[in-house]
């Protein structure tokens, strides 16, 4: 299933609230995760709040990253740290535990999984 040709993928999960419910229940998966873990810092408030900017706008939402931060440039954000596909493999596994965790609906979880792939995979360095 595809999202609705009349929706962005912003609203047709939920809008605010399940991006919100996404990232915090994202971030302990992944601070626990021995793989990525060890990239984030321990004070993952700062985090959270870019990823809900950032995945707000990335799903079709309001601009909110470029306007606190400018252009989203993640490549370039993300090049300091060795990103490898089994990292990037480990962020979309935290990714999918987290969608099961919020309740969003199966197919949803699918769309909102294969848009993620990209930038994730985009992000491989190492």
């Amino acid at each position: 299933m595809s999202e609705p040709l009349d929706q962005t993928l912003y609203e047709w999960i939920g809008g605010a609230a399940t991006i919100r419910r996404l990232v915090e229940a994202f971030y302990p998966k992944v601070q626990a995760n021995p793989v990525i873990g060890p990239l984030f810092p321990e004070d993952i408030t700062p985090v959270k709040e870019k990823q809900y900017l950032f995945l707000t706008q990335f799903f079709g939402g309001p601009p909110l990253y470029t306007q606190q931060h400018g252009h989203p440039m993640m490549r370039a954000r993300h090049l300091p740290f060795p990103i490898t596909r089994e990292k990037a493999d480990e962020w979309l596994g935290c990714m999918k535990e987290a969608l099961a965790e919020i309740g969003l609906e199966p197919e949803k979880q699918a769309v909102v999984l294969e848009r993620l792939k990209g930038p994730a995979y985009h992000f491989v360095n190492s």
